[in-house]
């Protein structure tokens, strides 16, 4: 079975593209970096309050939802349709697990530049230390240090600690496991939800599927956070993400109506935000979650990303009883990854028969 590995290889990225700036030298922010002018965006305080407010006067936030609810299934359904994007709490990961996770990512990130990069992302690889993938697509770099991992973390983990290595693998591992076992959860329930036959969902717990990606993620602190941009707007390629965010928020949902809303940490619960494979499934129904990471002055930021995906040759087909409703042509997974990798955001539209 082809893997999301080799799916990357055949789409390199230029080195610049992959080197992270080092930001413990930085005390300004240079040029390379620098997305808005003074004026263009609110303080660094401000952000945490620019939201538009609701007709009642809140402001609006994402749905936080219960998985031990008997109506899980169907809030999520809305909250995809609505927002793309919901808190989940009594999700069955241990919150102990993640905090050792992000305890080894701190590890990791706050090791010396030169360390870091003895396991740099290969141009044609897609696991490893660097930029956010994202970057060839945007003027401007950004705000951001990564650590993509698929399977075992142990090459990679080896290069960085030859003598120590084994502790970082067994955490990830664990942390990895359970988001898998939550993945799947997840995928069978909103499969349930859509009505998705079963012939379409074979994949769904398959032991030979190695559809998933962990990427940790570092935001530092940021001497003009008002002008930088710690991830700039995406969708994700994946079914949906799921995401651990420490205690200091930056993470922004983007809402027609209401602008970019702050997703807000609320302990013991995880966010889950759709991808463009749901949407295209979804023929529409589900929101394709626009997101975005704003950065601090004062305080460093971490999260913990879980991708999940369907196999690479899972054929990704509009839910329509008419085949002329399809708002999406069919497309597998891979070559969806191929299209999205040479063309971003305009992927979408280009699978489109409207």
């Amino acid at each position: 079975m082809t893997t999301l590995s080799e799916a990357y290889r055949e789409h390199p990225l230029h080195l610049r593209h992959i080197i992270p700036l080092d930001f413990s030298s930085i005390s300004t922010l240079p040029d390379s970096h620098a997305w808005f002018h003074d004026h263009d965006r609110d303080s660094d305080e401000e952000q945490n309050r620019d939201h538009d407010h609701d007709d009642d006067g809140g402001i609006p936030s994402i749905p936080i939802i219960d998985l031990a609810d008997p109506n899980a299934m169907e809030l999520m359904g809305m909250a995809c349709e609505n927002w793309g994007a919901f808190q989940l709490k009594n999700h069955g990961v241990s919150m102990s697990d993640i905090e050792e996770v992000e305890k080894e990512a701190k590890r990791f990130f706050d090791l010396p530049t030169d360390q870091k990069l003895k396991a740099l992302r290969s141009p044609g690889g897609a696991t490893g230390y660097g930029r956010a993938r994202i970057s060839p697509f945007f003027p401007k770099f950004m705000w951001h240090e990564g650590f993509t991992i698929m399977g075992s973390p142990s090459s990679d983990a080896m290069k960085i600690w030859p003598n120590d290595y084994q502790t970082f693998c067994d955490k990830i591992e664990i942390f990895q496991k359970q988001m898998k076992a939550l993945a799947e959860k997840l995928t069978r329930m909103i499969f349930n939800l859509l009505e998705i036959p079963e012939q379409e969902k074979k994949w769904v717990g398959s032991t030979n599927s190695n559809n998933g990606a962990i990427q940790l993620n570092f935001y530092p602190v940021c001497p003009e956070p008002n002008r930088a941009m710690g991830l700039a707007p995406h969708t994700d390629t994946s079914l949906f993400t799921i995401l651990h965010q420490n205690q200091t928020n930056g993470l922004q949902i983007f809402k027609e109506g209401k602008g970019w809303v702050h997703v807000n940490p609320n302990p013991n619960s995880l966010i889950v935000h759709t991808g463009d494979f749901l949407h295209i499934i979804s023929n529409a129904r589900f929101k394709c979650a626009l997101h975005r990471v704003v950065v601090k002055r004062t305080k460093k930021r971490y999260s913990l990303a879980y991708f999940h995906n369907p196999p690479l040759d899972y054929v990704i087909s509009p839910l329509v009883v008419n085949s002329n409703d399809a708002r999406f042509r069919r497309v597998s997974v891979k070559e969806y990854f191929g299209i999205k990798a040479k063309n971003f955001g305009e992927a979408l539209s280009l699978i489109s028969t409207s």
